[in-house]
Protein backbone atom coordinates (compact mmCIF):
# COMPACT_ATOMS: atom_id res chain seq x y z
CA UNK A 1 0.00 0.00 0.00
CA UNK A 2 1.28 3.51 -0.80
CA UNK A 3 0.44 4.73 2.67
CA UNK A 4 1.61 8.41 2.15
CA UNK A 5 -0.69 8.93 -1.16
CA UNK A 6 -3.53 7.05 1.05
CA UNK A 7 -3.28 9.82 3.87
CA UNK A 8 -2.70 12.54 1.88
CA UNK A 9 -5.89 11.74 0.05
CA UNK A 10 -7.80 11.33 3.27
CA UNK A 11 -6.19 14.61 4.67
CA UNK A 12 -7.53 16.78 1.82
CA UNK A 13 -10.79 15.38 1.63
CA UNK A 14 -11.64 15.70 5.68
CA UNK A 15 -10.59 19.15 5.37
CA UNK A 16 -12.50 19.52 2.19
CA UNK A 17 -15.72 18.69 4.22
CA UNK A 18 -14.56 20.83 6.93
CA UNK A 19 -14.34 23.60 4.46
CA UNK A 20 -18.00 22.70 2.88
CA UNK A 21 -19.41 22.25 6.20
CA UNK A 22 -18.57 25.73 7.33
CA UNK A 23 -19.76 27.62 4.06
CA UNK A 24 -23.25 25.92 4.78
CA UNK A 25 -25.69 28.62 6.12
CA UNK A 26 -27.07 27.89 9.47
CA UNK A 27 -30.48 25.58 9.14
CA UNK A 28 -29.44 25.28 5.38
CA UNK A 29 -29.11 21.99 3.39
CA UNK A 30 -26.54 22.90 1.06
CA UNK A 31 -23.56 24.60 1.00
CA UNK A 32 -20.63 26.34 -1.36
CA UNK A 33 -21.91 24.66 -4.68
CA UNK A 34 -18.23 24.25 -5.73
CA UNK A 35 -16.72 22.49 -3.09
CA UNK A 36 -20.03 19.66 -3.29
CA UNK A 37 -18.23 19.49 -6.70
CA UNK A 38 -15.08 18.58 -5.19
CA UNK A 39 -16.55 16.45 -2.70
CA UNK A 40 -18.55 13.70 -5.07
CA UNK A 41 -15.25 13.58 -7.51
CA UNK A 42 -13.27 12.85 -4.38
CA UNK A 43 -15.54 10.28 -2.55
CA UNK A 44 -14.93 7.14 -4.94
CA UNK A 45 -11.40 7.27 -4.30
CA UNK A 46 -11.83 7.80 -0.84
CA UNK A 47 -14.42 5.21 -0.28
CA UNK A 48 -11.57 2.56 -1.87
CA UNK A 49 -8.95 3.67 0.52
CA UNK A 50 -11.50 3.06 3.73
CA UNK A 51 -12.96 -0.33 2.17
CA UNK A 52 -9.12 -1.03 1.89
CA UNK A 53 -8.37 -0.01 5.61
CA UNK A 54 -11.77 -1.00 7.00
CA UNK A 55 -14.62 -1.98 5.08
CA UNK A 56 -17.09 -0.37 7.44
CA UNK A 57 -15.65 2.58 7.27
CA UNK A 58 -16.65 3.32 3.62
CA UNK A 59 -20.50 2.29 4.45
CA UNK A 60 -21.64 5.29 6.41
CA UNK A 61 -20.05 7.58 3.98
CA UNK A 62 -22.26 9.40 1.35
CA UNK A 63 -22.25 12.75 0.66
CA UNK A 64 -25.85 13.50 -0.33
CA UNK A 65 -26.75 12.13 3.05
CA UNK A 66 -28.41 15.14 5.82
CA UNK A 67 -24.71 15.89 7.57
CA UNK A 68 -23.27 13.59 5.00
CA UNK A 69 -20.16 15.82 5.04
CA UNK A 70 -19.65 15.33 8.52
CA UNK A 71 -20.32 11.61 8.80
CA UNK A 72 -17.61 11.13 5.55
CA UNK A 73 -15.16 13.56 7.83
CA UNK A 74 -15.15 11.95 11.16
CA UNK A 75 -14.61 8.38 9.13
CA UNK A 76 -11.93 9.60 7.31
CA UNK A 77 -10.37 10.51 10.79
CA UNK A 78 -10.87 7.40 11.86
CA UNK A 79 -8.25 5.87 8.84
CA UNK A 80 -6.06 7.97 9.11
CA UNK A 81 -5.75 7.00 13.16
CA UNK A 82 -5.62 3.45 11.29
CA UNK A 83 -2.45 4.30 9.22
CA UNK A 84 -0.66 6.23 11.50
CA UNK A 85 -0.54 2.82 14.08
CA UNK A 86 -0.40 0.21 11.48
CA UNK A 87 3.15 -0.21 12.08
CA UNK A 88 2.35 -0.38 15.64
CA UNK A 89 -0.41 -2.41 15.60
CA UNK A 90 1.73 -5.31 13.39
CA UNK A 91 4.47 -5.09 16.54
CA UNK A 92 2.14 -4.83 19.50
CA UNK A 93 -0.71 -6.80 18.54
CA UNK A 94 1.49 -9.56 16.79
CA UNK A 95 1.17 -13.42 18.28
CA UNK A 96 3.30 -14.82 20.46
CA UNK A 97 5.45 -16.99 17.93
CA UNK A 98 8.68 -18.20 18.34
CA UNK A 99 11.78 -16.90 16.87
CA UNK A 100 14.92 -18.12 15.59
CA UNK A 101 17.85 -16.24 17.41
CA UNK A 102 20.85 -16.41 14.67
CA UNK A 103 24.03 -16.02 17.34
CA UNK A 104 22.65 -19.74 18.15
CA UNK A 105 22.93 -21.22 14.80
CA UNK A 106 25.42 -23.87 14.45
CA UNK A 107 28.80 -22.06 15.13
CA UNK A 108 30.52 -22.83 11.87
CA UNK A 109 27.27 -21.21 9.70
CA UNK A 110 26.84 -17.61 12.31
CA UNK A 111 30.48 -17.39 12.73
CA UNK A 112 30.82 -17.30 8.98
CA UNK A 113 27.83 -15.01 8.52
CA UNK A 114 27.99 -12.54 10.89
CA UNK A 115 29.76 -10.08 9.61
CA UNK A 116 28.43 -10.21 6.30
CA UNK A 117 25.42 -10.24 8.59
CA UNK A 118 26.21 -6.88 10.19
CA UNK A 119 26.73 -5.16 6.85
CA UNK A 120 23.00 -6.06 5.74
CA UNK A 121 24.93 -8.36 2.84
CA UNK A 122 22.73 -11.17 3.52
CA UNK A 123 23.28 -13.15 0.45
CA UNK A 124 26.65 -12.94 0.88
CA UNK A 125 26.17 -14.03 4.46
CA UNK A 126 24.58 -17.25 3.36
CA UNK A 127 27.23 -17.70 1.03
CA UNK A 128 30.00 -17.66 3.72
CA UNK A 129 28.11 -20.46 5.87
CA UNK A 130 27.71 -22.54 3.13
CA UNK A 131 31.37 -21.98 2.12
CA UNK A 132 32.50 -23.31 6.12
CA UNK A 133 29.93 -26.25 6.06
CA UNK A 134 32.18 -27.08 2.70
CA UNK A 135 35.64 -25.80 4.23
CA UNK A 136 34.61 -27.58 7.51
CA UNK A 137 33.53 -30.97 6.19
CA UNK A 138 36.72 -31.14 3.81
CA UNK A 139 38.79 -30.54 6.94
CA UNK A 140 37.24 -33.40 9.08
CA UNK A 141 37.46 -35.59 5.68
CA UNK A 142 40.81 -34.83 4.89
CA UNK A 143 39.64 -33.71 1.24
CA UNK A 144 40.75 -31.31 -0.18
CA UNK A 145 40.14 -32.80 -3.74
CA UNK A 146 36.41 -32.44 -3.93
CA UNK A 147 34.14 -29.62 -2.54
CA UNK A 148 30.49 -28.64 -2.17
CA UNK A 149 27.84 -31.10 -3.49
CA UNK A 150 30.67 -34.06 -4.06
CA UNK A 151 32.25 -33.77 -1.07
CA UNK A 152 28.46 -33.99 0.48
CA UNK A 153 27.71 -37.03 -1.73
CA UNK A 154 31.15 -38.91 -1.14
CA UNK A 155 30.56 -38.14 2.83
CA UNK A 156 27.57 -39.16 3.32
CA UNK A 157 27.51 -42.33 0.67
CA UNK A 158 25.86 -45.30 1.95
CA UNK A 159 29.27 -47.35 0.30
CA UNK A 160 31.91 -48.31 2.58
CA UNK A 161 34.53 -46.36 3.61
CA UNK A 162 37.72 -46.97 1.15
CA UNK A 163 41.45 -46.09 1.06
CA UNK A 164 41.21 -42.13 0.24
CA UNK A 165 37.56 -42.26 1.20
CA UNK A 166 36.46 -41.91 4.40
CA UNK A 167 32.80 -41.61 5.36
CA UNK A 168 30.46 -39.70 7.78
CA UNK A 169 28.07 -41.91 9.38
CA UNK A 170 25.45 -39.85 11.80
CA UNK A 171 25.34 -40.61 15.57
CA UNK A 172 23.10 -43.62 16.52
CA UNK A 173 22.95 -46.96 16.06
CA UNK A 174 23.68 -48.14 12.54
CA UNK A 175 20.99 -50.78 12.47
CA UNK A 176 18.03 -49.08 13.98
CA UNK A 177 15.71 -47.38 10.90
CA UNK A 178 15.85 -44.13 12.04
CA UNK A 179 19.35 -44.11 12.07
CA UNK A 180 19.32 -45.44 8.63
CA UNK A 181 16.69 -42.54 7.61
CA UNK A 182 18.90 -39.84 9.41
CA UNK A 183 21.47 -41.13 7.21
CA UNK A 184 19.60 -40.95 3.97
CA UNK A 185 18.51 -37.54 4.73
CA UNK A 186 21.88 -36.18 5.57
CA UNK A 187 22.70 -37.01 2.31
CA UNK A 188 19.52 -35.80 0.21
CA UNK A 189 19.45 -32.36 2.91
CA UNK A 190 23.54 -31.98 2.04
CA UNK A 191 22.76 -31.71 -2.10
CA UNK A 192 19.76 -29.94 -1.58
CA UNK A 193 21.53 -26.94 0.26
CA UNK A 194 24.65 -27.04 -2.36
CA UNK A 195 22.14 -27.17 -5.04
CA UNK A 196 19.26 -24.52 -3.46
CA UNK A 197 21.13 -22.64 -1.34
CA UNK A 198 24.86 -22.63 -2.28
CA UNK A 199 24.76 -22.37 -5.48
CA UNK A 200 22.33 -19.49 -5.70
CA UNK A 201 23.76 -17.63 -3.30
CA UNK A 202 27.07 -17.43 -4.90
CA UNK A 203 25.66 -16.76 -8.51
CA UNK A 204 22.65 -14.37 -8.20
CA UNK A 205 22.96 -10.88 -8.44
CA UNK A 206 20.21 -9.46 -6.61
CA UNK A 207 20.33 -9.27 -2.94
CA UNK A 208 18.17 -11.21 -0.46
CA UNK A 209 15.63 -10.03 2.14
CA UNK A 210 16.69 -10.71 5.62
CA UNK A 211 14.13 -13.32 6.40
CA UNK A 212 15.09 -15.40 3.44
CA UNK A 213 18.34 -15.44 4.05
CA UNK A 214 17.87 -16.52 8.30
CA UNK A 215 15.38 -19.66 6.57
CA UNK A 216 18.39 -20.38 4.30
CA UNK A 217 21.09 -20.10 7.50
CA UNK A 218 18.91 -22.15 9.55
CA UNK A 219 19.01 -25.01 7.06
CA UNK A 220 22.56 -24.86 6.60
CA UNK A 221 22.53 -25.07 10.58
CA UNK A 222 21.04 -28.13 10.62
CA UNK A 223 23.16 -29.23 7.99
CA UNK A 224 26.12 -28.31 9.84
CA UNK A 225 25.22 -29.94 13.14
CA UNK A 226 24.42 -33.62 11.42
CA UNK A 227 28.32 -33.33 10.03
CA UNK A 228 29.52 -32.10 13.43
CA UNK A 229 28.29 -34.95 15.19
CA UNK A 230 28.90 -37.52 12.56
CA UNK A 231 31.64 -39.95 13.01
CA UNK A 232 34.75 -40.63 10.77
CA UNK A 233 34.75 -44.04 9.22
CA UNK A 234 37.50 -45.01 7.81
Amino acid sequence: MDRDWMRQQLESFSNLCLAYERSTPPGEYLGDERLYDQLHRAEPTVKQILRTLDPQLAEKVDIDQMAGEATARHQAQRALGILADLDEWKVRLAPDAPSLVADRFHPWIWDAARTFWDSRHYRAAVHAAASSINAHTQTKLGRTDISDDKVIQEAFSDKPAEAGKPRLRVAGDPTSPTTQSRQRGALQLGLAAFFAIRNPAAHDTAEWTQHEALEQLAVLSVLARLIDTSSVQR
